[in-house]
């Protein structure tokens, strides 16, 4: 996937998507010489089928957006959908105290973002994180994925796309790993840990 982007000018910042697109980015950011952070992008399930996504949620700094996954979300009572919102919107604050602690997100204005997430599914994720980084006006946003589905990484409002694979037959994105386990919250911080150590007073 590095390889398929190759050399990319300006300032490049590549933001892994918490949780699992962290591990994936990291890799990225060194083939890149660049900068590593962490966006925290957090599904919107449908209360009775959490798995289906009715949209998705983004925080960058203090500023939170919304992207609404039609026509699933028109199913959904508002009431209901502003519920599960909230919900997910103590968990991804959460997760970026846990992951940043007081230390403050990096400024995205003016730079290249590479945002790096462990495969598109839906895309209703990567459409939020995209939604929320162009917001910062960045210089450009580039999505970058090992694996994905055609129609999933279309539309996704991005400059670039770059994804390593697109199986003929999609199913999920965990048919591109042959360990698909979950991610954890002191993984994340790890990966991040080491790659500010390689790039000290950067």
């Amino acid at each position: 996937m590095a390889e398929e982007l190759g050399p990319v000018a300006g300032s490049v910042l590549v933001l892994g998507l918490a949780r699992g697109g962290v591990p994936v980015a990291a890799p990225v950011a060194d083939a890149l010489d660049a900068e590593l952070d962490v966006l925290v992008v957090r599904k919107l399930g449908v209360p009775w089928q959490p798995e289906l996504a009715m949209g998705a949620i983004a925080g960058v700094g203090e500023d939170l957006y919304v992207v609404r996954n039609e026509p699933i979300a028109t199913g959904v009572d508002p009431d209901a959908m502003e519920a599960v919102r909230r919900d997910e919107e103590a968990e991804l604050r959460r997760r970026e105290r846990t992951y940043r602690g007081d230390r403050p997100p990096i400024d995205v204005r003016d730079r290249v973002v590479v945002l790096v997430d462990d495969g598109l599914a839906t895309g209703t994720t990567m459409r939020a994180a995209v939604e929320a980084v162009r917001r910062q006006r960045p210089a450009q946003v580039i999505v970058a994925v090992p694996v994905g589905s055609a129609a999933s990484c279309r539309g996704l409002g991005a400059d670039r796309v770059v994804c390593a694979w697109f199986p003929q037959y999609f199913t999920a994105v965990g048919q591109a790993y042959r360990d698909f386990s979950e991610v954890s919250d002191d993984e994340v911080r790890q990966v991040l840990a080491e790659s500010t150590a390689r790039r000290p007073g950067r």
